[in-house]
């Protein structure tokens, strides 16, 4: 019997199909399945200790959508594989902040692509002070860009309708300073 000469397509969609199934998590890990899902990472690390304990999307994660441990899973990495760098894996790093752009299950978390939540939102009204020694005064003003706290965003003063620079306190309020 002559063997039937493979066609390339057919070819590549087998190696395709074999590359996924074998490669399956692209984290390099293994899913601690008779884990708890609310188990520390600790007490992973110590049952299994030749594997360091990351956590990963266990669903897509929109852009705008805050992180949730709900919507992380903890895995342990096969033995001889470390995390890249600026790959966020642990729960503080994780908890509350934002998605900047879509994170898929199984992937690690650049730690360019989440961000702090939003202290303010853009168009909302704030109080803005002025403090100079003893001298403090306030105003309300819009804001032109949201920030997080500790961020350095524009505002429009209601009276005036100047611009004016400062930064998102951790009360929600603008701090300016003289320019």
């Amino acid at each position: 019997m002559m063997a039937m000469p493979i066609s390339c397509s057919a070819f590549r969609r087998t190696a395709l199909i074999l590359a996924l199934v074998a490669g399956g998590v692209p984290a390099f890990a293994q899913e601690s399945t008779n884990q708890s899902a609310n188990q520390s990472a600790t007490q992973i690390a110590s049952n299994q200790p030749t594997g360091e304990v990351v956590l990963i999307p266990n669903r897509v994660i929109y852009p705008g959508e805050r992180i949730e441990l709900a919507a992380l899973k903890q895995v342990t990495l096969i033995p001889g594989k470390h995390k890249p760098d600026a790959m966020a894996t642990r729960i503080e790093e994780l908890q509350g902040k934002i998605a900047k752009r879509t994170l898929l299950p199984g992937r690690y978390i650049p730690s360019s692509a989440i961000r702090e939540a939003w202290l303010v939102e853009q168009g909302a009204a704030v109080q803005v002070f002025f403090i100079a020694g003893g001298l403090t005064i306030s105003a309300t003003a819009v804001t032109l860009q949201p920030g997080a706290a500790g961020d350095f965003i524009k505002v429009r003063n209601s009276d005036s309708g100047k611009i004016l620079s400062g930064t998102v306190m951790a009360d929600g309020t603008i701090q300016v300073s003289a320019s």
